[in-house]
């Protein structure tokens, strides 16, 4: 009987513990926003692991449909691609910070995920001027130490109400997994890069948002910044 619940313990544990890094409502790691109020028929795209050169790509396919986005960028293509993180912004766009070399947190220490975040916080602003607000974690994993590192930083953290899952999928079947599930005041997650990659191949997502970015214009829907959508002063 002891063993038993030794065991049932152990097992209900894990499952917090899952909760917390993966869960995207939960707040027991870091705070964490994954959506926006209902009320208002809007959007917010969103990209990670940028800017690489594909990113123009994703910019022209914005303009196109009148959308503001919000990137998630690293530091180390900050760095790379200076010029791309400058002209997201200048056309409008939002840059959050996604650590700086897209590594996973978990079963890292305080100073390893504070170095991260902090090191990504400073180069965005040195290149771009603006000091990001917003965080996303690599992979939607959170660890310990998180929480401190965005307070020391004034983020707030963004996880997502989809996913495009556009680094496996093709475009259409991108496009099929979102087509029906977007709805007033979600946060919508694409990649305009993939991990550390130079010059990636993101066909996927652009095909998908040739196919999503109409429809939804149709449907009323307006395309905002995360920043928009949540009210963020």
């Amino acid at each position: 009987m002891g063993m038993a619940i030794f065991l049932l313990a152990l097992a209900a544990a894990g499952a917090l513990l899952a909760w917390a890094v993966r869960g995207r409502r939960c707040t027991l790691l870091a705070p964490t926003r994954w959506r926006g109020p209902r009320a208002r028929r809007a959007l917010a795209l969103t990209f990670d692991d940028g800017p690489s050169e594909m990113t123009a790509h994703v910019l022209k396919l914005l303009a196109r449909h009148g959308a503001h986005a919000t990137f998630f960028a690293c530091g180390h293509h900050v760095r790379r691609l200076p010029h791309v993180a400058v002209r997201v912004l200048r056309e409008g766009h939002e840059i959050g910070n996604h650590t700086d070399t897209h590594e996973a947190l978990y079963f890292h220490s305080h100073a390893f995920i504070a170095e991260q975040i902090g090191r990504a916080q400073a180069s965005i602003e040195e290149i771009t001027g603006v000091r990001p607000r917003l965080f996303r974690v690599p992979f939607g994993a959170r660890w310990f130490g998180l929480r401190a590192a965005l307070e020391r930083n004034a983020l707030t953290g963004i996880m997502w109400t989809q996913i495009a899952r556009d680094w496996t999928l093709d475009g259409p079947a991108v496009a099929a997994r979102l087509r029906d599930k977007a709805a007033p005041g979600a946060i919508l997650c694409f990649h305009d890069g993939r991990g550390l990659l130079h010059d990636p191949d993101i066909a996927s997502t652009l095909d998908a948002l040739e196919l999503l970015l109409p429809q939804w214009a149709a449907e009323g829907y307006e395309f905002v910044t995360v920043s928009e959508l949540l009210a963020l002063a």
